[in-house]
C-alpha cells in the first residue's frame, strides 16, 4: 500500500467502467490526491466519447487519450501472433497483449505531470494486476502502485454498484447484468456476473463483434491475406496499415460468425475462470499465418518453435511481456519468419474457416518430390534402408523383451 501522506498525484488506467469509474471518487476520497485519468485508445470505438467529460465529472483534474491502434497491433498482436501464441490452447490473449501498451504509456503520463502514483482497476483475484504492475515496475522500480480492489472494504461488485449510486457515478452495469466488458482491436472479453457459472450458456444479445452463425450469410466468402516475413500486409490484394488490416478483418470475420471462444482458464493467482472471448479476425489471422508456415518453414524449425508456444503464452498471459525470456523467444521466434511470407486463401462460412489455399516463392514444398506419379529425383526403394535404421532401437527393444 502506498504512504498515503506522500502521494499528492495519481495517473489512473482509466476506461470509464464500473471499477474505474467508482476508483476515481475513491482515490479523491482515500488519499486526497489530485487524479489524471488516462485512457487508451485500443480500438474501443463509440465507448471512448464520453468518456472525457465522465471523468472530469467524476472527479479527474485532468483526462489524457492516446490513439494507441496502430503500436497495439503493430508491437504487440503482430509479435505474438509470429508466435503463433495460444493460451491453453484456445485464447489468442487479447486482455493480455493489451494491459503491457496501456501500463506503458500510462508510465509516460506518470513522468509528463510528475505523479507521485499510478492506480489500475485490476482486482485482486485476477490477472490483470500482474500485468499492469510488472509493466510499471519495469519502468520504475521506485514507482507507487495503487491497487484499490487490495485496499477497500468493497468486496463485490453489487456493494459497487451501491457505492456508485450514493455519489452519484453513472455506470452502464446492472444489477440484472453486472459481467464485465472489455474491448480493443483484438478482441472483446466478457466475464463476471452470469457467466461465473460455467454451465450458463451466453445470452446471444451480449455479442458484438460477431454474427450469430446460424444467422451467417448462406454462401461462403473466400478472403486473401498477405504476409511479409510473418507479417499481415494485405487483404485481398489492398496493402493496409496492421490496425486497418485487423480492423477488415474484423469485419469480414465477424460477418461470417467466427472467432467465438467460451472456455474456462486458470489464472496466474491460482484459480480458475470462465471467460467468453470474441475475436474475428485474429482467429483467421492465426489460422492464415499457420497455413503459411506449413509451405515455408523447415519440420524441425516448426517442431522447436511449436514447443515453445506454451511457454511464450504463458509468458504474455501471466504478464511477462517486458521479461527478459518473452524477448529472448521473440527473437528466436522473429528469426525464423524471415521467410513466412505469400498468401493464403481463406473460405469463411458460418462460424467455421478453411484453408482454400497457399503460395509463396519461399515454399519448400516440391511436388516433384511428394508427388504419387512415377519421378527421377526420389529413389522409393531408399525407403527401406531409411525404416530399418530407425526400426533398430525397437527391435532391440522386442529382442530383450522376448528373452524374459
Amino acid at each position: 500500500m502506498a504512504g498515503r501522506d506522500s502521494v499528492r498525484k495519481i495517473v489512473l488506467a482509466y476506461s470509464g467502467g464500473l471499477d474505474t469509474s467508482i476508483i476515481l471518487t475513491w482515490l479523491k476520497e482515500t488519499y486526497g490526491a489530485e487524479v489524471i485519468a488516462f485512457c487508451a485508445d485500443l480500438g474501443q470505438g463509440e465507448e471512448l466519447s464520453p468518456l472525457e467529460e465522465k471523468a472530469k465529472r467524476t472527479g479527474a483534474s485532468a483526462y489524457v487519450q492516446r490513439d494507441l491502434r496502430e503500436e497495439f497491433v503493430r508491437d504487440f498482436v503482430f509479435p505474438a501472433l509470429r508466435a503463433n501464441a495460444v493460451y491453453q490452447g484456445t485464447y489468442l490473449m487479447g486482455t493480455s497483449l493489451a494491459r503491457p501498451i496501456i501500463a506503458k504509456h500510462q508510465m509516460e503520463v506518470a513522468r509528463e505531470f510528475g505523479a507521485d502514483a499510478v492506480s489500475h482497476g485490476a482486482t485482486g483475484k485476477g490477472n490483470d494486476q500482474v500485468r499492469f504492475e510488472l509493466t510499471y515496475y519495469h519502468y520504475d522500480p521506485a514507482i507507487k502502485i495503487i491497487a484499490p480492489w487490495r485496499e477497500w472494504n468493497l468486496g463485490s461488485r453489487t456493494e459497487m454498484l451501491d457505492y456508485a449510486d450514493k455519489h452519484g457515478i453513472p455506470v452502464t452495469a446492472t444489477r440484472a447484468k453486472p459481467y464485465s466488458m472489455d474491448r480493443n482491436l483484438f478482441h472483446i472479453s466478457y466475464e463476471g456476473g452470469v457467466l461465473e457459472d460455467p454451465w450458463n450458456e451466453p445470452d446471444a444479445s451480449m455479442f458484438l463483434l460477431t454474427r450469430d452463425p446460424t444467422e451467417a450469410p448462406e454462401k461462403p466468402q473466400y478472403v486473401e491475406i498477405s504476409f511479409d516475413k510473418g507479417n499481415p500486409v494485405a487483404v485481398d490484394g489492398e496493402r493496409m496499415s496492421p490496425a486497418t488490416l485487423l480492423a477488415k478483418l474484423n469485419e469480414i470475420a465477424g460477418l461470417h460468425g467466427i472467432g467465438r471462444v467460451d472456455m474456462v482458464e486458470d489464472r496466474f493467482v491460482g484459480m480458475k475462470s470462465r471467460g467468453v472471448y470474441e475475436t474475428p479476425g485474429g482467429t483467421v489471422l492465426h489460422a492464415a499465418h499457420r497455413a503459411l508456415e506449413s509451405i515455408t518453414l523447415d519440420r524441425e524449425v516448426v517442431n522447436l518453435r511449436d514447443s515453445l508456444i506454451p511457454r511464450y503464452a504463458q509468458l504474455v498471459y501471466n504478464g511477462f511481456w517486458y521479461a527478459p525470456e518473452r524477448e529472448l523467444l521473440q527473437s528466436m521466434i522473429d528469426e525464423s519468419q524471415a521467410d513466412v511470407s505469400g498468401v493464403v486463401r481463406m473460405k469463411l462460412y458460418r462460424g467455421g474457416m478453411q484453408v482454400a489455399g497457399r503460395k509463396s516463392e519461399n515454399t519448400l514444398y516440391a511436388p516433384e518430390f511428394s508427388t504419387f506419379e512415377k519421378d527421377e529425383v526420389y529413389r522409393q526403394a531408399d525407403a527401406a534402408g531409411f525404416i530399418n535404421l530407425n526400426a533398430l532401437r525397437l527391435r532391440i527393444r522386442a529382442l530383450r523383451r522376448s528373452k524374459r
